[in-house]
């Protein structure tokens, strides 16, 4: 018998112990009441009346547990359904194009010094290299300023494309959904780089004409993570206030972050972030239950910004010649690790069966008896608990690592792999588009589990885990519409075909 036959065994006694202890039990139990006789049902009856007024009382305490049970439990909360944008077939990016948009936008900068600059064509060969290896397609968009002849990096610009990417997504949801926006009664919109006054989350009660009595966030600076904490605040605040709707919003914005420095550890966001935004509809009405998509088990969000090396890690400053952009410390592979970690050493109780938390326990325990003989502690089986899994798409060495620390396989990241190639980094909406790219496989099964989880800066690592509440389909307008069937890609083999294309648009 192979290991993972064992393994699965294993799992499978321990995680039935209770039923299989439960049919002899049972067995037992009917056996002797088939051999009672009517001497000894009368010594019960007699026995009950003597005892009316403890069975009363324990009745009573029963029935008010089960009230306060009932009147305490957090109330659930349903995705109703979400919209991911797709930006218009001409702001198609492909690598030659992307490419084309850094040379510009450095020819454009007004701050940049012709003699200590780097020279262009070492500039542009360390952009290729990262583009290369990035694991990023020819169909990602770019925002519609920087196709322009000066690139147009202006505030008016960036505010065009970001409400572009929210008026966008929300007219999909709108329209998918059916919910007049004056029922919305929550609003949570999150978008990193980009936070202009009035805020965003003002510009879509602007658009659509939510009541006045709206309560509204607009979450800023806080990574490509900020997605699943705006999920957690809506949840949080759907647990406040009854019967309502949420609506949370998550983009970023690329127009106003194109680095043009010589700072190499600020240019390797130029290659990764593309245009992107994603709006969720959430719900706290029992009647919403049977249209919707999910429902949130857990939220667990992990920071370590305590610690200076996490707080550093990935930071929005100015270089030497004072172009802004942002840093890429070498400690971030180190940080990440640490901080997904504690995040997975949080949520695994909560979702890993009995016979995963029993050995992890085990395993623990002989590593601090025998700290020489056991290396390290036991990684838990998380497909045992998980059928799907959105690993945020921040690049190529971030789905390696979690898929490595994490033992997935490829079909457990393919989602993640897809997104990157198709979309790119859209920072805190790329789990939603992994999500999309589930749901048109046709993956996607009633009961299934489907874990969401995603890094930022600060240092963060935040998880949202969903069940479906029936077989889920593809939205009307999804993302993944007309380019599903080409996917998974060779990305490989991609990524080579991108290299050569490259070298000819420069040449």
């Amino acid at each position: 018998m192979t290991s993972v036959n064992v393994k699965l065994l294993y799992h499978y006694v321990i995680t039935n112990f209770f039923n299989l202890c439960l049919f002899p039990l049972t067995a037992f139990v009917a056996g002797k009441a088939s051999r009672l006789t009517t001497d000894d049902l009368h010594i019960f009856y007699s026995h009950l009346q003597h005892n009316l007024l403890t069975i009363a009382l324990l009745s009573t305490l029963t029935i008010f547990g089960l009230v306060l049970y009932i009147l305490t439990r957090p109330k659930p909360v349903y995705l109703v359904d979400y919209s991911c944008y797709l930006p218009p077939p001409h702001c198609r990016a492909t690598v030659s194009k992307v490419m084309e948009i850094f040379y510009q936008v450095r020819k454009a900068d007004p701050l940049r010094n012709v003699e200590t600059c780097e020279d262009d064509a070492s500039w542009l060969e360390f952009l290729r290299k990262v583009q290369e290896r990035s694991g990023l397609g020819d169909e990602t968009h770019g925002p519609e300023g920087l196709f322009q002849v000066p690139p147009k990096k202006t505030f008016a610009a960036a505010r065009e494309e970001t409400e572009q990417v929210i008026v966008g997504a929300l007219e999909k949801l709108f329209e998918n959904t059916k919910v007049n926006p004056k029922e919305i009664g929550i609003l949570v919109v999150n978008s990193s780089m980009f936070n202009p006054t009035p805020s965003l989350s003002a510009m879509v009660v602007n658009v659509f004409k939510l009541r006045s009595n709206i309560r509204s966030f607009n979450l800023g600076g806080m990574g490509c993570s900020a997605g699943v904490i705006a999920i957690d605040l809506a949840k949080d605040l759907l647990q406040v206030h009854k019967n309502t709707y949420a609506l949370v919003v998550s983009t970023e914005n690329i127009t106003r972050n194109i680095y043009a420095g010589d700072n190499r550890s600020m240019m390797v966001s130029n290659c990764l972030f593309r245009v992107g935004g994603a709006a969720i509809l959430l719900s706290n009405k029992p009647g919403d239950r049977r249209r919707s998509k999910y429902k949130l088990v857990h939220t667990v969000r992990t920071h370590t910004g305590a610690d200076d090396k996490s707080f550093r890690c990935v930071q929005q400053e100015d270089d030497d010649s004072g172009k802004t952009g942002v840093c890429l410390s070498k400690d971030i592979t180190g940080v990440a690790g640490k901080t997904v970690q504690k995040n997975i050493t949080t949520l695994g109780p909560l979702v890993l069966p009995f016979s995963e938390k029993f050995l992890f326990f085990v395993t623990f325990i002989g590593k601090k008896l025998m700290k020489d003989k056991i290396k390290n502690l036991y990684v838990p089986d998380f497909k045992l608990a998980i059928d799907h899994f959105c690993i945020h798409a921040g690049g190529r060495a971030v789905i390696d690592v979690l898929e490595k620390n994490l033992g997935l396989l490829p079909i457990d990241v393919e989602a993640s792999r897809s997104t990157l190639h198709r979309f790119g980094n859209t920072s805190s909406s790329s789990i939603w588009y992994e999500l999309a790219y589930i749901e048109a496989k046709g993956r996607m099964k009633k009961g299934n589990k489907v874990w969401q989880i995603a890094l930022g800066s600060g240092f963060k690592c935040n998880s949202a885990v969903w069940v479906a509440l029936r077989n889920v389909k593809a939205s009307t307008n999804s993302p993944w519409d007309h380019c599903i069937d080409k996917y998974p890609a060779k990305i490989d083999s991609d990524s080579a075909k991108s290299d050569t294309r490259v070298q000819n648009g420069r040449s």
